[in-house]
């Protein structure tokens, strides 16, 4: 894969970079068809096509355009992050939690990185594991607090009390003391 972007080519990676913004992810992948071959498709295409593909629901392909894209990368965060959204929607997963995981290794301060794995940890049973990487996530960033309610991945736990303690323990410390 060439990392050499031709202004056409510039041009183009920004067009389907505005599709996408605009949330037109057929119209991104239609400007990206410009990359015929494989040796010309550079990495920042790959990656527009594991967006656009993500955003239509198509998570293989997904998956597919996001594996070209990782050996490429120097911050993997994104990458991993977008491929264990993938691997959840396949079921799979395990895959999601270790995506998830290396993602950690790459970036330990990312609370989002922490607050995903929470809620895939969930989703596996695997509850101290949750709240662990819950209380970390929050610890680093307590608006993600915000997020718990509406998210359905808590949903195995929600009604535990250990669970219902560490939210509200969350809530308290936002509180402004009276």
């Amino acid at each position: 894969m060439s990392d050499v972007v031709s202004t056409k080519q510039h041009r183009v990676l920004e067009a389907a970079q505005g599709y996408l913004t605009l949330e037109l992810p057929d119209a991104a992948l239609r400007e990206l068809l410009t990359f015929v071959t494989e040796s010309e498709t550079p990495v920042a295409c790959w990656q527009l096509r594991a967006e656009a593909h993500r955003a239509k629901g198509n998570w293989e392909d997904s998956l597919h355009c996001f594996e070209r894209v990782l050996p490429h990368v120097d911050r993997p965060v994104e990458v991993l992050m977008g491929m264990a959204w993938c691997f959840k929607r396949t079921g799979r997963l395990d895959k999601a939690i270790d995506a998830m995981r290396q993602a950690y290794q790459a970036s330990p301060k990312q609370a989002i990185v922490l607050y995903n794995l929470a809620c895939y940890f969930s989703l596996a049973g695997e509850k101290e594991e949750s709240l662990s990487w819950l209380g970390r996530a929050l610890r680093l960033d307590r608006s993600l607090r915000k997020l718990i309610p509406d998210e359905t991945d808590f949903n195995p736990i929600r009604n535990d009390l250990d669970f219902q303690y560490l939210v509200q323990l969350a809530e308290s410390k936002e509180q402004p003391s009276s």
